[in-house]
């Protein structure tokens, strides 16, 4: 069997194989009354197709904590019961198909409160139903972005609170795994790298006090969350600034942190923290970021951004560069990948549902 193809165990849990669904947002929840931030259809449909395809672990698209920590109107969300028994029914369908449910808990910070991608995705004004943001420091993300509120000792501490409830409401609706979202510049990212981080507190300055929130949640959520699953991480390797911001030598620190705190892996991206950076963009581009951490922070990593390919994706696994690979873009194309790297590698794979056996 190839490597792409072997089952990965963390903790108690064991995926099927190491071709993993990355979170991508759908902004397809409706956006008020009783039912803001819950599952719908579409949701059921498109990450019902990736578990039938496959997936060993399908990772649910960033899941707001609270709404003000919705990245658009659309996001899902976790922070009440009604959200939670929508989730119960997509988790259950997922684990019947044989894949690993999970969801990415997150919160957009400063880059709260914009547009569907397919209305501009431009920020939205409490006027227009949109509301306040928030960060570690008053900065507005780019020029045509509000200045959100700084937040404060309490502020801080209701996020930590918020990510821990969310978790018990994930483990109540049935997933195996929960992802931290610190990556992309949102708020646990912002909190991370100096460039969005001037704060002079104990949440600020130093790497020890821009680190501070991060782990902070994770402790709130291993707290919650019991000791036989597995806990991931998301982080952006790097900002891809030539100075004052976040690096991968911070990342390698922050990992070791993480291993320490119970985190099993690091699901590893960069950028979005600054707009206007060009990004060297190529095939397997963040794959180094992830070999590093794995190599030398002894932390599992995964690896994700323009891995396209069954054999790129069994590169990466093979070479021991990553754990397992995230399919993020190519999944919406192809939400059968994994029985495609089946056809392709000529491996013992046996994923199929019965229902699609004469396709086969």
């Amino acid at each position: 069997m190839s490597a792409l193809l072997e089952p990965l165990t963390l903790r108690g849990i064991t995926t099927r194989n190491r071709v993993w669904m990355a979170p991508m947002c759908q902004y397809s929840a409706p956006d008020s009354g009783p039912d803001t931030g819950v599952v719908t259809d579409w949701h059921l449909a498109h990450y019902g197709a990736r578990a039938a395809g496959g997936t060993g672990l399908v990772l649910l698209e960033a899941t707001a904590v609270s709404p003000e920590g919705r990245i658009s109107p659309g996001d899902l969300g976790l922070w009440n019961e009604r959200q939670t028994e929508g989730l119960r029914r997509l988790a259950s369908f997922l684990h019947e198909q044989g894949t690993v449910p999970g969801i990415q808990l997150a919160h957009a910070g400063r880059k709260a409160s914009c547009e569907r991608p397919w209305r501009g995705g431009g920020p939205i004004g409490p006027d227009e139903g949109g509301w306040q943001t928030v960060a570690p420091s008053p900065l507005a993300f780019s020029d045509r972005d509000p200045v959100p509120t700084e937040l404060t000792g309490e502020g801080i501490a209701a996020v930590v609170a918020d990510f821990a409830a969310a978790t018990r409401r994930a483990l109540a609706a049935g997933f195996r795994v929960v992802e931290v979202h610190g990556a992309h510049g949102y708020l646990l990212g912002e909190f991370l790298s100096p460039h969005s981080n001037h704060r002079t507190d104990g949440y600020g300055g130093d790497f020890a006090g821009r680190t501070r929130l991060a782990l902070e949640v994770v402790d709130a959520i291993r707290a919650q969350w019991p000791p036989e699953l597995p806990l991931l991480f998301r982080v952006s390797a790097t900002d891809w600034l030539a100075d004052g911001g976040w690096t991968v030598d911070d990342t390698v620190r922050l990992a070791a942190l993480l291993r320490e705190r119970g985190v099993d892996l690091l699901d590893v991206s960069s950028g979005g923290n600054a707009p206007g950076v060009e990004i060297p963009v190529s095939p397997g581009y963040q794959v180094p970021f992830a070999a590093r951490v794995r190599r030398e922070a002894g932390l599992a990593t995964g690896a994700v951004g323009l891995i396209t390919d069954p054999a790129q994706a069994e590169a990466v696994v093979a070479g021991g560069e990553a754990d397992a690979v995230l399919i993020g873009r190519e999944m919406l194309r192809d939400p059968y990948f994994a029985h495609r790297a089946a056809r392709q590698l000529g491996s013992g794979y046996d994923g199929y549902p019965r229902q699609y056996e004469r396709a086969r």
